[in-house]
C-alpha cells in the first residue's frame, strides 16, 4: 500500500479542465490599461485597479490553477527598453524579482541568440529548438510575449500535481523514487556558485503543500560527472514516464502567446516546454519574450534540500534565481 496520497487541489487539472476554467485567462479594463500608460508615461499616480489584479494574481498562482495569463497589455509601440521597464513594474507588483544569471539579471530575453550547442553561453532559451517539460529556480515565472514566430513557438503547460495523482493511479511503483533526491549540475551559467552539484527530491510536500521541481538537463548532466554515482534504471524510468504523461494531449494545455500577454506559472505545481520555432528572416520580427523570474510573498515552504538552490526554503521568504558572481 503507497505511503503518498492524491493531491487533492484546485492546482491539479488537466488540459481541457484548464481550458475550460474562467479563474485564469484575464482582459485587462479600460482602467488597467490607462494605469499601465500612466506607468508607461512615468506618470507616478496610484494604480488600485491593476495593484488590485496582481494581488489576485498571486492568490490563484499559489492556491489556484498555478496559471494566470492576462491578455492585452499595451506594448504594441513600444521601444525594447520601455517595454522592460513596464514588464518590471507589472511583475514587481507580483514579488521580488530574483537574479537570473551570476550577473544581477532581472529580465531576461528569450529568443535565438545562434550559440553553437557547446557555447558556455547557451541556455534553452536562446535557442530555437523544443524544449522539454521543466520548472525554472524560481517561485513563479512570468513571460510577455513581445514578438512571436513566423511558425511553432506554442506554449504547453502542465500541472505537476495531476502528473503525481496520474502516477499514484497507473504506476505507484515510481512514485517513491520522485520523492527521493536526485543529483542536479551547476548550470554552465550559474558562475557565482561555489557547489558543483546538489540533491532536491522531484516530488515533495512540506507543511501540507506539495512541490514539484524539475531540469531533466542538469539531472542528466549530474549524472554523467565521474564523482557521482549512476542513475538507477528505476530513477530514469521515473524521469521518463513524467515527460511521457505531460505529452499526453489529456494532460497539458497548449496556445500560443500574442503580443501584449503576460503568462504567470507557479513552478511549484507547473512544468511547462515550448515548441521548436521557424523565425522570421528579418531581425526585427524574430521572436522576442521578456522572461521574469519572480519569489512572491506568499510562497509556500519547501523541502529544506532546497536550501543550497534557492537559498532559503521557508514559506513567505524572498528565494530562488543565481548568486552573484
Amino acid at each position: 500500500m503507497s505511503v503518498f496520497s492524491i493531491i487533492d487541489s484546485p492546482c491539479a487539472w488537466k488540459g481541457k479542465e484548464l481550458s475550460s476554467r474562467s479563474d485564469w485567462q484575464i482582459s485587462l479594463t479600460e482602467a488597467h490599461i490607462k494605469e499601465i500608460n500612466n506607468l508607461i508615461s512615468g506618470n507616478n499616480q496610484e494604480a488600485p485597479s491593476l495593484t488590485q489584479l496582481l494581488s489576485e494574481t498571486r492568490e490563484i498562482l499559489e492556491n489556484g490553477s498555478g496559471v494566470v495569463l492576462i491578455r492585452n497589455c499595451p506594448i504594441h509601440d513600444l521601444n525594447e527598453p520601455q517595454a522592460k521597464k513596464i514588464f518590471s513594474s507589472i511583475t514587481s507588483q507580483v514579488g521580488t524579482l530574483v537574479s537570473q544569471n551570476s550577473g544581477g539579471q532581472l529580465i531576461f530575453s528569450v529568443r535565438d541568440s545562434g550559440y553553437k550547442e557547446n557555447d558556455p553561453r547557451s541556455r534553452g532559451p536562446n535557442t530555437r529548438k523544443k524544449l522539454s517539460f521543466h520548472s525554472d529556480r524560481c517561485d513563479v515565472i512570468g513571460f510577455l510575449c513581445l514578438k512571436q514566430a513566423l511558425s511553432g513557438g506554442e506554449n504547453q503547460i502542465v500541472s505537476s500535481a495531476a502528473i503525481h495523482n496520474y502516477l499514484l493511479d497507473n504506476e505507484p511503483e515510481l512514485i517513491k523514487f520522485l520523492y527521493e533526491p536526485y543529483y542536479y549540475k551547476r548550470h554552465n551559467v550559474d558562475t557565482g556558485n561555489e557547489l558543483p552539484y546538489c540533491r532536491q527530491p522531484i516530488f515533495s510536500v512540506t507543511e501540507g503543500k506539495f512541490a514539484c521541481n524539475l531540469l531533466r538537463v542538469l539531472i542528466d548532466r549530474a549524472y554523467a560527472m565521474p564523482e557521482l554515482p549512476n542513475m538507477s534504471q528505476e530513477q530514469k524510468r521515473a524521469l521518463d514516464t513524467i515527460e511521457e504523461i505531460a505529452s499526453s494531449p489529456d494532460m497539458h494545455f497548449t496556445f500560443r502567446q500574442s503580443p501584449g500577454d503576460i503568462l504567470f506559472l507557479n513552478n511549484w505545481i507547473t512544468l511547462h516546454r515550448r515548441s521548436e520555432f521557424v523565425d522570421f528572416p528579418e531581425p526585427e520580427k524574430k521572436r522576442h519574450i521578456l522572461r521574469a523570474w519572480i519569489s512572491p510573498p506568499n510562497n509556500r515552504a519547501i523541502d529544506p534540500l532546497f536550501g543550497d538552490n534557492y537559498g532559503d526554503y521557508r514559506a513567505g521568504r524572498v528565494r530562488g534565481g543565481m548568486r552573484p558572481e
